[in-house]
């Protein structure tokens, strides 16, 4: 059995760093003996679960459903096909850059952590709270609503689908993941697995009927594939700004570094094989869309995967919108895995909740971490604008990347005697880090207001810095109000200090 014990201090307060988890056990004399029990954070986390955190969180819905971005902006088949490559190699060169932060910073929390290290507490506060207040729980409400439209699209075909019903089921989703993240690391792990391979599975669909039907001689469709009569060089950065979007996912694996086996192998090791996995699927995936679907075709669908599994797969098609949600469920739980730890590393640092970096004193979960964004995704769900919210934050994403990626220069030159046992050439760093503020500036130009909006919101993080964070003198009311709300917590959930 378990139990909690609190020591109390000479004024007769009880602080919740006090309280510690105590098992018993029986000597072989027969006497019972407290033995005290480390509650922390294990390392789960193998190359085979790092692999599926990654491509399981970059697989999401796009490439079964709107893979026509590029297409539209590109007006070539052979340079839509380039310009897939080429946002996979830039991904690889942003994947290898925070390979290196991962391995010589060896701490959890992704972004947050390196951009707390490089360039301070403020920065890195500001970051957070526009992942806090807006990104995350928008973000996850897409992939949520994405996973309720498909999951019950087999049921009402070919009738439409309720919203109320849509959000129902949406609702029930985001909550199963949610208690599944609170109960088992190893469960959540485990299943992410499972999911990443349905996903695979779903691609392989895709392919192997397309590429056979192209070695067979299906190639009119990439006659002139490189005609560039229609091309628009001013379309190009939109399409690369698309692309990118579709491989972000990428650093995910960097938010639970300290839970990873052996980190400085498995990190990279895991960031290289699922980028090449990731490239490879996107490329013959619209590979076979192509060979089945013409240009005008694909840009006319609202659903690829699903026109082209009418076309070829008959009867088969309705397991599509199936396996779309299942490709869904495994984005929204390898999200949820990876950012309650970097909500768990900024309580840790004091920027947010103490309870939030308390972990369950049987689970070994970080249970209120996991937990914070619950209320604010479903709040999301049924009063927000969502897509509008995320197109005032999707260049944010960029920036702080690139604010990242920024730091590993910086710190290379600040701190060029940190151990790096993973190293990359300058140029890769550079190169990325480059990118990704043209496409910030590219936001600024071709959207100025929806950019200005998500800037202005990002920056109400400088007061909020300074109300909550910097200032310590806090009215004593307002500090015992907090002292208490996390006692209540720290109760209610089950959660003590981890062990450091």
């Amino acid at each position: 059995m378990s139990s909690r014990s609190a020591s109390t201090h000479q004024d007769g307060k009880t602080t919740q760093s006090d309280l510690k988890v105590s098992h018993q056990r029986t000597d072989p004399n027969g006497k019972l003996q407290d033995q005290e029990k480390k509650v922390e954070l294990g390392k789960k986390v193998t190359l085979l679960r790092g692999i599926s955190i990654i491509i399981g969180t970059i697989i999401g819905a796009g490439i079964f459903i709107s893979p026509k971005g590029i297409l539209r902006h590109t007006r070539s088949v052979g340079m839509s096909l380039v310009v897939w490559i080429a946002c996979g190699v830039l991904s690889l060169f942003g994947a290898l850059s925070y390979a290196e932060l991962g391995t010589c910073i060896r701490k959890s929390g992704g972004h947050y952590t390196y951009i707390l290290e490089a360039f301070g507490p403020q920065m890195a506060f500001i970051r957070l709270w526009a992942e806090l207040i807006a990104i995350r729980p928008a973000a996850m409400a897409v992939i949520s609503l994405a996973f309720g439209q498909y999951i019950l699209e087999p049921l009402f075909m070919p009738c439409g689908i309720p919203p109320m019903a849509v959000k129902l089921a949406t609702t029930i989703g985001i909550t199963s993941v949610m208690y599944l993240n609170c109960m088992s690391v190893t469960w959540s792990a485990r299943i992410q697995i499972l999911l990443t391979l349905s996903k695979l599975l779903a691609i392989i669909v895709i392919i192997v009927p397309g590429v056979y039907l192209l070695f067979k001689g299906e190639t009119q469709n990439f006659e002139d594939a490189f005609d560039l009569t229609h091309i628009n060089l001013s379309g190009m950065p939109l399409a690369f700004y698309s692309g990118m979007y579709a491989y972000a996912g990428w650093f995910y694996l960097n938010f639970v570094t300290e839970e990873v086996e052996n980190p400085e192998k498995t990190v990279p090791l895991a960031i290289c094989i699922s980028m090449a996995i990731v490239t490879s699927c996107y490329v013959l995936t619209n590979i076979a869309y192509y060979t089945v679907m013409s240009a005008e075709e694909l840009l006319a669908s609202d659903a690829v995967a699903v026109t082209f599994a009418e076309r070829l797969l008959g009867n088969f098609s309705i397991a599509v919108p199936v396996f779309v949600a299942l490709s869904c469920y495994g984005s929204m739980n390898g999200c949820l895995f990876a950012l309650s730890r970097m909500f768990y590393v900024a309580s840790r640092e004091g920027q947010l909740p103490e309870v939030l970096s308390m972990i369950h004193v049987r689970r070994h979960t970080p249970l209120a971490a996991v937990l914070i964004l619950y209320p604010m995704t479903v709040i999301q769900l049924f009063v927000g604008d969502i897509y509008s919210l995320l197109n005032f934050m999707s260049f944010l994403r960029w920036f702080f990347i690139g604010v990242v990626v920024l730091g590993l220069i910086y710190l290379r030159y600040t701190k060029p005697d940190l151990p790096r046992p993973f190293k990359v050439p300058l140029f890769i760093p550079v190169v990325f880090c480059l990118t990704c503020f043209f496409m910030v500036f590219l936001s600024l130009y071709s959207d100025p207001v929806n950019t200005g909006i998500g800037f202005a919101i990002s920056l109400t993080g400088i007061p909020a810095y300074y109300v909550f964070i910097h200032f310590n003198n806090r009215p004593k009311w307002l500090q015992r109000a907090i002292d208490s709300i996390n006692r209540t917590l720290q109760i209610i959930l089950e959660v003590v200090p981890a062990d450091q």
